[in-house]
């Protein structure tokens, strides 16, 4: 949002500081002030001049050498031997020049010897300091001085409608009549003003105008504001309402629509006032019937259209929405594709506007315009946003109505743009306005509650002192109620913690004591989550795992890579609904695909023996299409290539779940999950509850991550560990008895696993069983086919006493008739 200061003081004439003073208070009071420019920088010594004589240099064809008549500023800059012409004519100055639009007579900026322009006649980029201006000599001739082009006082021709970038810049004669010669041209072109840019944030809307700005300067100087004083006199012989009917149909996307006929309009150029007030907005001035739209928008944060009349079909205004798939030509000529929620406006057959963005070449205002009719509503700012970012196109207009508008602000802007047609004689304006809308929202009113604020702000305002800052604020009090009732345009004071903001910013957060906060303090902690991914991020890096951070998002590729089957629940994914691109439109169901990319990355640079965790979010759809938000189930996963194998992997994930204080055993069942190798993979489980799976990756996948040798992944749910962990550990004292070990060596069918030998050896040798171990397997010619050799070493113990050789065998037997059932035998 950019204003400029003269703008400003229109509304708050008692209004007098630096620009240093503005840009400080008002960013201290809360209207963060970003950076300004002053529109006369670097122009110096700059005057009103009168062309009294022209003619061809006799050395070069291009130059003309020109009498200049500066008047007052003759005296103290000039004498008759300084002055280049030698006093032949009084106050004037020889100026040699290239331009080729001068004439007798013109009136022009001339700056004088040793004065400084802003930029050179090329609009190039304007030099740091400007550059000064030097008495000479061209082609032979003195030239003391220098008449400028609109571009070397630092404008543009766009800005000052008749001028020329190639030549010098030459005063409207309506205007140069009235300009004495040797008077300051800057302020005759209306330059000397400052650009303010500010910091706006989205809750205040009011101050995306000037109007709101100065309501903030007024406060922040304690200065009068004075808002423009709007009649309408509605001279037109027609009524609005006999012209044209609105009807709304999209009512959730437009809350208020103000129509107003305009007859007789005669388009001109605007006055020179408001073309000055929107250059220096940075608006370029076109027309009056335009520039009054353009400056009731910046005045009043309202953006309006003006439609030909006559092109409106069946005198009808329709506010719906559009259709999938049909298109639109704007205004700029480009054909626009529509669907369901761009919200347009139409006529009796067509479209003619997309609502609150642009509107379009059928109905657009030309020059043999007769009868305008103009739009002032108030439209959905969500929608407004989307439908823009949706046809690929944002406005001015669209840029505010996308904040969410004031309805009660489009009557108000309606009557000062209907007053400006009258002021100006663009138009006479019809009797009445077509003004639709549902119920208005009622003022918003808080109580008004002085000790809460003081409390609220450690401060000790007087009740006088804030209903003071809050009447200057055009906030009424209702005494009998003990309420403040908001104006409609702050939508931003809502409940009390925001009066005591506006007391505080415009008493001065400076003046607001320190005090210690009278809440009790609370000690901050972290959660058994957050403990358990300590845990596992712990137990990971003891096994020189690096930790790997990977993206949510996920291609919908990623499924085929990982040779996902068609019916896999891990396919129903959440799409974004606004990707970054088709990589990264779906939630991650799995975390592998990041495991895997990260190996892959590493892979290819040559990096051996890799290890890496991830500790990150999978997002399971409740539902598709989503009715509710997803679950989103914490993960931990690991993943290696290189040193190690199957059994390594397992062993870290028993390590963890022992560190988080399960003390059940971890138990691994075959699993069939189409990423892994068949044979070297299985589902973890604890107590018969699946946790997790690991594995060895398919050798299809490791080559579609570019890898060619053999990957290992575990991927553990860590919501459905949490259930079980306890994070105790009880501290045991060294054995005071003596242990007595048993090894078995046994033939066992190649069916039966070693969890399953496990399991009965961990049922049946009972509270003497210390530990176990396989320390043997084998597989060969030596062994009856079908079979396997498999040896075990078992440690057994008695807490309370010395442990006897019967105890011993009494378990070894209870153990080895429990594997009999099994089909195993003991090999002799």
């Amino acid at each position: 949002m950019n204003t400029p200061l003269s703008w400003i003081k229109d509304y708050v004439p008692e209004l007098e500081c630096t620009d240093k003073e503005y840009y400080d208070k008002m960013t201290l009071s809360g209207t963060k002030v970003e950076s300004w420019e002053r529109l006369d920088k670097n122009c110096e010594k700059i005057v009103v001049g009168r062309v009294e004589s022209i003619e061809k240099h006799p050395d070069a064809e291009h130059l003309w050498v020109c009498e200049v008549n500066i008047g007052k500023a003759y005296e103290g800059n000039y004498t008759k031997e300084t002055d280049g012409q030698d006093g032949k004519l009084p106050c004037c100055i020889q100026i040699c020049t290239s331009a080729q639009n001068l004439i007798k007579g013109a009136v022009v900026p001339v700056c004088l010897n040793g004065g400084r322009v802003a930029g050179g006649h090329d609009g190039s980029p304007l030099p740091e300091g400007g550059i000064p201006i030097k008495a000479g000599k061209m082609r032979g001739l003195a030239s003391v001085g220098m008449m400028c082009g609109i571009t070397e006082l630092g404008s543009d021709e766009s800005m000052y409608p008749g001028s020329t970038n190639d030549g010098i810049y030459i005063f409207p004669e309506d205007q140069a009549k009235d300009l004495p010669l040797g008077s300051d041209a800057i302020e005759a072109l209306g330059l000397h003003d400052t650009n303010f840019e500010y910091e706006i944030t989205s809750n205040r809307v009011d101050c995306y105008s000037m109007l709101g700005i100065a309501r903030e300067a007024a406060v922040t100087f304690d200065k009068p504001f004075r808002a423009p004083h709007v009649t309408v006199k509605h001279e037109g012989p027609k009524n609005t309402k006999d012209c044209v009917t609105v009807d709304i149909e999209a009512k959730d996307l437009c809350t208020r629509y103000v129509a107003a006929i305009c007859t007789d309009v005669k388009i001109a150029p605007s006055p020179r006032w408001m073309q000055r007030r929107l250059s220096n907005f940075g608006i370029r001035p076109i027309n009056n019937l335009v520039d009054i739209t353009n400056f009731v928008m910046m005045e009043y944060g309202q953006p309006m259209h003006a439609y030909d009349f006559d092109k409106i079909h069946g005198g009808k205004i329709i506010v719906k929405r559009a259709s999938d798939g049909e298109t639109f030509t704007t205004l700029d000529g480009q054909e626009r594709k529509l669907d369901s929620n761009v919200l347009m406006i139409s006529d009796a057959d067509r479209y003619v506007g997309i609502a609150g963005i642009m509107g379009g070449q059928d109905s657009m205002i030309t020059d043999s315009v007769k009868t305008v009719l103009f739009e002032a509503a108030t439209f959905n700012g969500t929608n407004i946003r989307k439908s823009s970012k949706r046809i690929g196109m944002r406005t001015d207009a669209s840029a505010i109505f996308e904040k969410g508008l004031d309805p009660y602000n489009a009557l108000a802007a309606m009557d000062r743009a209907c007053q400006l047609m009258e002021e100006l004689g663009c138009g006479t304006v019809a009797k009445t306005y077509v003004d639709v809308h549902d119920e208005l929202p009622q003022l918003r009113r808080i109580p008004f509650e002085p000790e809460k604020i003081n409390a609220y702000l450690g401060t000790s305002y007087t009740r006088e002192h804030m209903l003071d800052i809050f009447r200057k604020e055009e906030l009424v009090y209702d005494e009998a109620d003990n309420a403040l009732i908001i104006p409609s345009f702050r939508q931003d004071l809502k409940q009390m913690c925001d009066l005591a903001e506006e007391c505080a910013r415009f008493d001065g957060y400076d003046k607001v004591p320190s005090t210690l906060p009278k809440s009790s303090a609370t000690i901050g902690g972290r959660t058994p989550m957050m403990h358990l991914q300590d845990g596992a991020r712990d137990i990971a890096m003891d096994y020189g795992y690096s930790e790997s951070e990977t993206f949510s998002f996920e291609s919908p590729k990623v499924f085929d890579a990982l040779r996902m089957k068609e019916d896999s629940p891990m396919r129903n994914a959440i799409r974004i609904s606004n990707p970054l691109g088709e990589d990264y439109s779906l939630m991650r169901t799995s975390m592998l695909n990041g495991i895997l990319t990260s190996l892959g990355t590493n892979y290819a640079r040559r990096n051996k023996n890799v290890k890496l965790f991830d500790l990150g979010k999978i997002y399971i759809a409740k539902q598709l299409p989503l009715t509710d938000y997803a679950d989103e189930r914490p993960q931990f996963t690991l993943g290696f290539y290189g040193d190690g194998d199957f059994f390594d992997l397992k062993g870290v994930l028993e390590d963890f779940l022992a560190f988080v204080g399960i003390k059940t055993k971890m138990e691994c069942r075959r699993s069939s999950l189409s990423f892994f190798h068949p044979g070297r993979q299985a589902d973890v489980l604890v107590d018969g509850r699946v946790l997790g799976f690991m594995g060895e990756i398919h050798p299809d996948v490791a080559a579609a991550y570019g890898m060619n040798e053999r990957v290992y992944v575990a991927q553990i749910d860590l919501k459905n560990v949490l259930e079980l962990a306890s994070f105790a550990h009880h501290f045991e004292g060294i054995a005071k008895f003596p242990a007595m070990s048993r090894d078995i060596s046994m033939l066992v069918p190649k069916h039966v696993t070693a969890g399953e030998i496990e399991a009965v050896i961990e049922q049946r040798g009972g509270r003497i069983l210390e530990e176990y171990h396989l320390f043997d397997i084998y597989e060969g010619s030596q062994v009856r086919e079908g079979y396997k050799s498999m040896a075990y070493t078992m440690t057994f113990r008695h807490k309370d006493t010395t442990l006897t050789a019967e105890e011993v065998d009494k378990a070894m037997k209870k153990i080895l008739n429990g594997l009999e059932n099994l089909g195993i035998e003991l090999r002799s």
